[in-house]
């Protein structure tokens, strides 16, 4: 069983690490980021955080968003690298790439993920204007205005058109 007031505690000081961090090196943006995905992980029957050095979870949380928001390629803004990362908190990277993917998986974070993507990678998600039809993917500009409407309003639910049947074709 969990102590409440101890991962109340532990939360709290995972969040200030990685704010620190954030107005630091990063921005806003991941800084709401790490507090959502510490605050969730917080809730898991079994606190992954609760073992271990608060350092390589704070490092490992700003690694895991940064791995799927491009936070270490020189071409995206914000940027920063894995060495800064493990240089601010004190961890080695091998550890904290390792606990990072620990966090991804236990999660299933991938790139372009609905929950822990900045608003600059969900606007250039490239499969956010694609549509499946009978389980075929089609651009959504493709589609009636009518179902247009339908799958932007509703991105995670899979469209589905029904085919012709024999009762649509007999006259």
């Amino acid at each position: 069983m969990k102590d409440k007031a101890t991962v109340q505690k532990y939360t709290e000081t995972l969040i200030q690490m990685t704010n620190d961090f954030c107005d630091q090196y990063v921005d806003q943006e991941y800084k709401e980021l790490c507090e959502k995905l510490i605050r969730k992980m917080s809730r898991k029957r079994e606190v992954p955080f609760l073992s271990g050095r608060l350092e390589i979870w704070a490092a490992a949380v700003i690694h895991a968003l940064g791995s799927i928001n491009f936070l270490f390629d020189k071409s995206f803004q914000p940027y920063t690298t894995i060495d800064t990362i493990c240089q601010h908190f004190g961890t080695s990277k091998s550890t904290t790439g390792q606990k990072a993917k620990k966090i991804r998986d236990m999660f299933k974070m991938s790139y372009y993920d609905k929950e822990f993507s900045t608003a600059r990678i969900k606007e250039s998600n490239p499969f956010a204007n694609i549509a499946y039809i009978d389980g075929i993917p089609i651009s959504i500009k493709y589609l009636p205005p009518e179902l247009q409407e339908i799958a932007r309003e509703n991105p995670d639910h899979p469209l589905t058109l029904w085919t012709l049947s024999e009762s649509d074709t007999s006259e």
